[in-house]
């Protein structure tokens, strides 16, 4: 399996509000990133988002290592709640984002993905590059 380090971030502008989100993916001397967003969203759907695209832009299963600054996401498997989730089914619908969560779930099943927290806003080259990409593209709905 390939070796890729994925840094995302996402950002709202109120919340929920124009958000977007950031993601770069790193495999050897190459990299590529990508941003999107939507008009009306919340910050931990963008960065939700920002994990589901750069996982989705994979081409084939790779072992990923993956940098956010969202403790919301990071947590979620480090802390396996995810997990639990799944097996409560979503907790009839409780669990906030789980059309978000089980997209994510379905690509961790098919990368093998190692969840990284870092501290945002740190001085990170990755995670302040992400930040510019996500912040950019929630701003431009407010044009």
């Amino acid at each position: 399996m390939k070796e890729v380090s994925l840094y995302t971030d996402g950002a709202c502008r109120g919340n929920p509000g124009p958000g977007g989100w950031g993601a770069i993916l790193v495999w050897g001397k190459y990299e590529k990133e990508m941003s999107g967003g939507e008009r009306e969203t919340t910050n931990n759907r963008m960065e939700l988002t920002a994990a589901i695209e750069g996982l989705s832009a994979l081409k084939e299963p790779c072992r990923v290592t993956l940098y956010s600054d969202s403790k919301y996401l990071t947590e979620a498997y480090l802390q396996e709640w995810i997990y639990a989730w799944e097996k409560e089914s979503w907790r009839g619908g409780k669990v906030k984002n789980s059309d978000l969560w089980q997209r994510l779930l379905g690509l961790t099943r098919i990368h093998s993905v190692n969840f990284i927290w870092v501290k945002g806003h740190n001085g990170h080259a990755y995670n302040e590059r992400c930040d510019a990409l996500a912040t950019a593209y929630a701003d431009s709905f407010l044009d």
